[in-house]
């Protein structure tokens, strides 16, 4: 399938916001408490530098993958590490919203609840999304996302921040999981090279030992790369531009994601509060690099541009959609809605990153494993990134646990190839699906964009595939 994979993408390549009653508080103690448990009753000896997990990285999914850990009944024998390269945790905002925010799937809306974190995510700041809508600037395809009488949320939008606090927060009563900060790694030593377990080096010299070491170090992953294994690697010379932005004349409530593709890539408006959204625009470095040098209010007339002005329309494209539309009439009233007036930018929160595609050839080894960006890497335009890596950590702990309650061990290989298994399984799709659409939406070549409008339509016409899309 990993073969398959690389070939395919060598192929295509040439409501209301939950705002607390008061400024919530995050304790000083919060970032040192974690790494400081048991600091008091390790001894210097070789037996003491060894645990049985050791993650790599504590960004969000590693994190969660931790707390996860920690708190399953059939894993609370095993004690775990957490390395950090970081100096502290970063306490979000209690004045203003990040530019980094994430779209809560369903799947992570319910691992959070599991670790117990959602209600902090609730207590601080959470938006709720019941209604998307993508649309084509090069033709009047257009299809919307949502549940009958608005019953169900899409997705949530949180800020990346708020996340990973809330996750650290529920660390402070496991008792077997330690965090330390300013560790970073230098580097490791697998079974594959001969260690008798998996061995981290860190930058100040010490050496420790695990059963199974969990690379969630990123996309330029070490723990990867001293594996050995292949990683398909694509740069789409695209940069996310964000932003975090003040709506005009804001609707009552702001629970609309708006995504309008344009023939340089997809723009897209998450909603944070009633009056304030979240910007995601993709597109190309040298036109993202502008985008930062503009003035307030020269960036504020782009951003609006971008939703509202009418691009160049082929005729062909105008009669084929014609002849759709009378086609489906009788099935969708659905008329293209106008996105949010942005008024006004956040100070200091544009921002841009780069874009680009990855997936390794394998996730598992003796005594080794890949979550998150370290395994795979997206486009945003369907906001799967974090809830591919969230989905990683539900299914490899479901694993673990399993091998662990049946005396099976934790680094035992033909056990983590399940866990590999299921996630190529839903991981794979989802890369072809937005490599797809990114190559697919960045171009105005008329056949291209007639085909891509065809589809669209028919989609939207469609609402048990859109049901199937949401679930």
């Amino acid at each position: 399938m990993n073969r398959l994979f690389c070939t395919t993408l060598v192929k295509y390549s040439p409501r209301n916001a939950i705002l607390p009653s008061r400024a919530v508080q995050w304790p000083r103690t919060l970032a040192t408490t974690a790494s400081n448990r048991h600091a008091n009753t390790e001894s210097t000896t070789s037996d003491a530098q060894h645990y049985d997990i050791i993650i790599v990285g504590g960004g969000m999914v590693g994190t969660a993958l931790a707390c996860a850990l920690g708190k399953n009944s059939r894993l609370q024998n095993k004690n775990i590490l957490l390395l950090e390269a970081a100096a502290g945790f970063k306490q979000p905002s209690t004045e203003q919203y990040s530019n980094r925010v994430s779209a809560i799937s369903k799947g992570t809306y319910r691992l959070m609840r599991t670790i117990g974190a959602w209600e902090e995510i609730e207590r601080t700041r959470v938006k709720p999304v019941l209604k998307m809508q993508v649309w084509d600037a090069c033709s009047d395809a257009l299809i919307t996302f949502n549940y009958d009488d608005f019953a169900e949320n899409i997705s949530w939008i949180v800020e990346n921040d708020v996340l990973l606090a809330s996750i650290y927060r529920q660390l402070e009563g496991v008792p077997n999981v330690r965090v330390r900060y300013s560790s970073k790694l230098a580097s490791c030593e697998l079974i594959r090279d001969g260690a008798d377990r998996s061995t981290v080096r860190l930058a100040d010299g010490e050496t420790l030992k695990c059963d199974l070491l969990v690379g969630a170090d990123g996309y330029n992953s070490l723990v990867r790369r001293q594996m050995g294994v292949q990683n398909f690697a694509l740069a789409y010379n695209q940069m996310g531009v964000v932003a975090t932005l003040r709506l005009a004349n804001a609707p009552s409530d702001n629970v609309t994601a708006w995504q309008r593709f344009l023939p340089t890539g997809p723009i897209a408006l998450l909603p944070l509060s009633d009056d304030t959204s979240s910007l995601v625009w993709s597109t190309g470095v040298a036109e993202a690099k502008r985008l930062l040098q503009l003035d307030g209010d020269s960036f504020i007339a782009a951003v609006n541009a971008a939703f509202h002005k009418p691009m160049p329309r082929n005729t062909l494209v105008d009669d084929v959609m014609k002849g759709v539309h009378s086609l489906i009439k009788q099935t969708t009233g659905q008329r293209l809605e106008a996105a949010p007036v942005v008024e006004a930018e956040v100070a200091s929160s544009r921002a841009a990153f780069p874009l680009g595609l990855g997936h390794t050839s394998t996730y598992v080894g003796q005594g080794v494993c890949l979550i998150g960006d370290a395994a795979h890497r997206v486009h945003p335009l369907a906001g799967q990134g974090v809830n591919l890596g969230f989905g990683d950590v539900q299914t490899l702990v479901d694993v673990l646990a399993d091998a662990n309650y049946a005396g099976l061990g934790i680094s035992n290989v033909s056990e983590l190839l399940k866990y590999e298994q299921q996630r190529l399984k839903h991981n794979v799709p989802v890369l072809l699906t937005t490599h797809s659409l990114q190559r697919l939406y960045t171009t105005d070549f008329v056949p291209t964009v007639a085909l891509r409008s065809i589809g669209l339509t028919l989609t939207n016409a469609l609402p048990p595939v859109k049901v199937l899309i949401l679930g």
